[in-house]
């Protein structure tokens, strides 16, 4: 059981680390960081449920179906509302970068409960795929939300309505496929690889420019401090 929960849990707080530790400027309250994880370990319990029902129910009785509505849709919505109600307007959410450690954090919280589940029902032996394929593809899809809301929350208010729909709908979007390459294709490894070196190129770019935002912003700080 031990071993289990160990590698369950690794890989998330692995990733995690590794976007916190990628903010060049003002760290995150870890306390924050953490209470956002734990946000997504809660959210993955009615996620589940809803997914059951409409399993039962018949309500996604086909491979797009499950694909992009009962794990796209209803998996980045939930996270993307943690977002909204409890990060967006926060006090510790002041530059673009942020977005992208609280968005990793909702999204590996509920990947590691995922993941442990996973390994419980199938061996641990599946730890290190689990790490390298659901585990990071929902990190970066975390990634992706958290830099489109920091888009939202830093420019100008005409824009803000366009990031925020951009912030679920990119992720869905993402996250729909990523499921209909595994329920869909008997060769799924060959379309997987090409999509996770995507995914990672993406986010690593989002990474890179949220830098950029981050740094032009807290030059603009310095430059008012400067003139005042």
């Amino acid at each position: 059981m031990l071993v289990v929960l160990s590698a369950g849990i690794a890989p998330g707080l692995a990733l995690l680390s590794y976007f916190y530790l990628r903010d060049e400027y003002e760290a995150e309250p870890v306390v924050l960081v953490f209470k956002t994880f734990i946000y997504g370990v809660l959210i993955t319990f009615p996620i589940m449920f809803l997914q059951y029902v409409l399993k039962v129910e018949g309500f996604v009785d086909s491979n797009w179906l499950n694909a992009y509505i009962s794990s796209g849709l209803l998996e980045e919505f939930f996270k993307w509302f943690i977002l909204m109600v409890a990060i967006f307007q926060h006090v510790h959410f002041n530059d673009p970068y942020d977005g992208i450690i609280y968005g990793a954090s909702v999204s590996l919280g509920f990947a590691t409960v995922e993941n442990i589940l996973f390994l419980l029902a199938n061996g641990v032996e599946y730890a290190f795929g689990r790490a390298l394929m659901p585990v990071s593809s929902h990190a970066l899809f975390g990634v992706l939300m958290g830099y489109y809301l920091g888009k939202a929350k830093f420019s100008i208010r005409d824009n803000r309505q366009k990031w925020l729909v951009i912030s679920v709908m990119v992720p869905l979007a993402l996250h729909g496929t990523y499921n209909y390459i595994f329920l869909s294709e008997k060769n799924w490894i060959y379309y997987m690889i090409p999509f996770m070196l995507f995914l990672w190129w993406l986010g690593l770019k989002k990474v890179k420019h949220a830098h950029r935002l981050t740094a032009k912003k807290y030059s603009h700080s310095e430059l008012k401090k400067e003139i005042l």
